[in-house]
């Protein structure tokens, strides 16, 4: 088991901002996009950049750490601290953009979403 990468998500009230930041600035390629959806990508750094000016202005972080071993970190994080688990996605779950994932939620309302490549 290894974690391997942190992908924060970002929020725009005007996606074009942030995706001149990232790609037109920082030399990022845009990988996959859908309506509010945008994930950049250089090297082995990944943002997801998100259209929502409802969270741009009041949002609490979500961060996103990818590993090789979703199962295994999952079990630990069940085993040691289960009402950590966010309770819209206490199990790990394999979503439509090919990821597995589960998620904890801090009482602060900090999301930390785990997931792995399929």
């Amino acid at each position: 088991m290894a974690l391997q990468q942190i992908l924060p998500k970002v929020f725009y009230s005007d996606i074009h901002v942030g995706l001149k930041f990232f790609i037109d600035g920082m030399g990022f390629t845009l990988g996959y996009h859908d309506d509010s959806l945008y994930i950049v990508n250089r090297d082995d750094i990944t943002f997801l950049l998100v259209d929502s000016k409802e969270f741009a202005e009041g949002d609490r972080p979500e961060i996103r750490i990818a590993t090789n071993d979703i199962e295994a970190i999952y079990r630990e994080i069940k085993d040691r601290a289960p009402e950590i688990l966010h309770p819209n996605s206490n199990r790990v779950i394999t979503k439509p953009w090919g990821l597995k994932e589960f998620a904890t939620l801090d009482p602060t309302t900090v999301c930390i979403i785990f997931q792995q490549a399929i």
